[in-house]
């Protein structure tokens, strides 16, 4: 992997996101603010039987912070969450150079941001969803979430 964090897979999560759209059936959403940069965004989650079965999210913010929810609501729709956290767990410790190789499999494209751990002010950045996704799903469990 290369130094450069803006990698293939940020660019077309950040150019041609999926996930990027308002989400009626939402279940539970919840919001994150990054206000070292200015990065805000809402994760709309539809959690049913505690399995997430669709996820979006709406906002604006730079091209780390969209591509790495984008990416992050693309691994755990369809997961549980239980496996969603542990997804996050696993961002996190990537993030701080604290990963083996088959955690990172385990993250797929999201390994992508591995390398954002050299660039100190991107890091919230590429957090900022997964930070709002662990808000949200501590939420859910205990019954807060709207």
């Amino acid at each position: 992997m290369t130094d450069n964090i803006y990698n293939e897979v940020l660019l077309d999560h950040n150019l041609h996101p999926l996930h990027l759209h308002e989400l009626p059936c939402a279940s539970c959403t919840c919001a994150g603010l990054n206000p070292t940069c200015g990065d805000q965004l809402t994760l709309h989650l539809n959690i049913e039987n505690g399995i997430i079965t669709d996820g979006a999210f709406t906002g604006v913010g730079c091209a780390v912070s969209q591509a790495s929810t984008d990416i992050m609501l693309e691994l755990i729709i369809g997961k549980s969450v239980d496996e969603a956290l542990h997804l996050k767990e696993l961002f996190g410790r990537m993030i701080g150079s604290a990963i083996t190789d088959e955690e990172l499999e385990e993250l797929e494209e999201a390994g992508a941001l591995q390398n954002i751990s050299k660039m100190p002010a991107r890091v919230k950045c590429a957090q900022l969803g997964w930070n709002t996704l662990g808000r949200l799903l501590d939420e859910a469990v205990s019954g807060g979430a709207q």
